[in-house]
């Protein structure tokens, strides 16, 4: 399995320390020409003929080899082209009608700042190039130039102190290695690709579970087994308009000159932590009650036709800047290899509107967390959607066994109620039974 170890390092003296940001500056020098000679001939300047493979990356890597070392010059070069050759992939996708999974017109790649302004330090470093060392003082070892080696007398390896423990120690094989310097927390860090052993568990049986994505309730799940989960949301979404407005009001301040400062990157930082710690944790959650229950395949819903069918503003806030769909359902597959579960993205167009007892969607209304139908059904949109949705995949009856549990995030975990009666935490609440699936008038639930 692909994995990776993300570590801050931390070098031995200040000379060492120097000699680390001239290479990670000489790098992004390196991209920013190799680069630019792309981009005027994907432009088609003057001056600049061919297409942007016909840059003469050549010359640009004898020019800093002598600093960064031919292999980690070679690899600059190398990650720069897999950038334009994803955003030509992407350019291709967005052109095709019949792939709605871009949505955006694609931006060509970037450059990483100017010498005046500052640049962003970063590098690359083959996976031959450099060692870790784990244990009682783990570090790192990487190759640099001939040029740096004679300019701080150095033996041409630059060692440097690893923080914490890795995430995934035994590994088989290591990738090439990413390391940058942090400009919000002011430290340098360092991600580690790794292929660790295979250890991914065998599902205990067959069963399915459905999966409605949102942002009042994150994540409403129906499974096979009859168990019903709800993950809400509006708490953590409060926190982050909250953010994003006091990023705003800091931005109105700043002078025309100026697009961003240290406390907005560090709100940005914080604001996108907070989200990736909810969302793994909620993977982390959800899967291993699924796993349990000997769920085998998960089906997620696809966003892309429910937000031309139900754009709006706020729609578009929730489910693209704040839960990052996209990167939620790469982070729920990336983590339920591991328990041998198998996700599988289908379309969920019209399940929050389908009425699961007459099957009507012209006629069902939705406020807020509750649709009701005039043939007199009425339930929690989201869980009903999820229970649609997965009927819509198996092609059968799902026969509920509990009433739905309702999870609240605390910063740390996804709570759980307690098991015996009538100590039920204030953070995981039953749901009210009549807004899981029920017929007749009875009061809405709120979530």
């Amino acid at each position: 399995m692909k994995r990776s170890n993300t570590f801050v390092v931390r070098a031995l003296s200040d000379d060492g320390e120097q000699l680390l940001r001239d290479l990670l500056d000489a790098s992004a020098a390196l991209w920013n020409e190799v680069n630019y000679e792309r981009l005027m001939r994907y432009n088609e300047e003057d001056g600049f003929e061919g297409d942007v493979w016909d840059a003469n990356t050549g010359r640009l890597e004898g020019k800093y080899k002598g600093v960064l070392g031919a292999s980690t010059a070679q690899q600059i070069i190398r990650k720069n082209s897999e950038a334009w050759r994803g955003f030509f992939r992407l350019k291709d996708q967005y052109h095709d009608e019949s792939d709605t999974s871009v949505t955006e017109h694609p931006e060509p790649p970037g450059f990483r700042g100017n010498e005046d302004d500052g640049r962003q330090l970063k590098t690359v470093i083959r996976n031959t190039s450099y060692t870790v060392k784990w244990g009682e003082r783990s570090r790192l070892e990487i190759l640099v130039g001939s040029e740096l080696k004679d300019r701080y007398d150095h033996t041409g390896r630059l060692r440097l102190e690893i923080a914490g423990d890795p995430n995934w120690p035994d590994y088989e094989k290591q990738g090439r290695l990413d390391l940058w310097y942090d400009e919000t927390d002011c430290m340098f860090r360092a991600s580690q690709p790794v292929t660790v052993t295979d250890t991914r568990a065998t599902p205990l049986a067959d069963e399915t579970a459905a999966l409605d994505i949102g942002a009042n309730n994150l994540v409403a799940c129906t499974t096979t087994t009859g168990l019903q989960y709800l993950y809400e949301g509006r708490k953590l979404f409060q926190r982050f308009r909250e953010t994003t407005r006091e990023i705003a009001r800091l931005q109105s301040k700043l002078p025309e000159s100026r697009y961003s400062s240290k406390r907005i990157r560090r709100l940005y930082r914080k604001r996108t932590r907070r989200r990736d710690h909810a969302q793994e944790a909620l993977c982390r959650d959800l899967l291993e009650r699924l796993y349990g229950e000997g769920v085998d395949t998960v089906y997620i819903g696809g966003l892309t036709d429910v937000l031309e069918t139900h754009w709006s503003v706020e729609t578009n806030a929730k489910t693209h800047n704040f839960w990052a769909f996209k990167q939620f359902t790469e982070r729920l597959a990336c983590t339920a290899v591991e328990y041998g579960i198998s996700v599988k993205v289908r379309s969920e167009a019209w399940t929050s509107q389908e009425c699961p007892q007459c099957g009507s969607t012209d006629g069902t209304t939705r406020h807020q967390d509750t649709l009701t139908c005039p043939c007199g059904f009425e339930g929690h949109a989201d869980i009903t959607a999820s229970e649609t949705f997965l009927k819509r995949q198996t092609k059968k009856e799902v026969r509920l066994m509990a009433q739905p549990v309702r999870f609240e995030w605390d910063d740390h975990n996804w709570s759980e109620s307690p098991s015996s009666p009538g100590r039920e935490s204030p953070k995981e609440r039953r749901t009210d039974p009549s807004t899981a699936h029920h017929n007749g008038n009875v009061a809405p639930g709120e979530s």
